[in-house]
């Protein structure tokens, strides 16, 4: 069974910083691109970055620059460090493997003063 443990959301004041883990099971994670999304109180999820076999990384182009995603193979985890965090960046946030159909619950992060 596929699932996705995400942690680490909080309540941060403009311009702090969160780390945000994902704790995968059921997939062969080495093996696997991984994804952070978030999804904004009435608006669609939206993909913030990804991070395939090899390290390699992408983001969108809100968060290029402040953010950045890390695996740890060993311990099935994908990490999303978010500096320099903006009232824009509240959601929730969520981990997925490209076309995964199987969600976490989240974890909600709330930017504001």
């Amino acid at each position: 069974q596929v699932q996705f443990v995400e942690s680490g959301g909080g309540l941060v004041q403009p311009g702090g910083s969160l780390r945000l883990s994902c704790v995968a099971s059921g997939i062969i994670f080495r093996f696997s691109t991984m994804r952070w999304y978030r999804q904004a109180p009435g608006k669609q999820r939206e993909l913030v970055g990804s991070i395939d076999i090899a390290t390699r990384t992408n983001y969108a182009d809100s968060v290029k620059g402040r953010f950045t995603i890390s695996r740890d193979n060993a311990k099935n985890t994908v990490y999303l460090q978010m500096n320099s965090l903006k009232p824009e960046d509240t959601a929730v946030y969520y981990c997925n493997r490209p076309g995964g159909q199987a969600w976490g619950q989240g974890t909600q992060v709330t930017v504001s003063s």
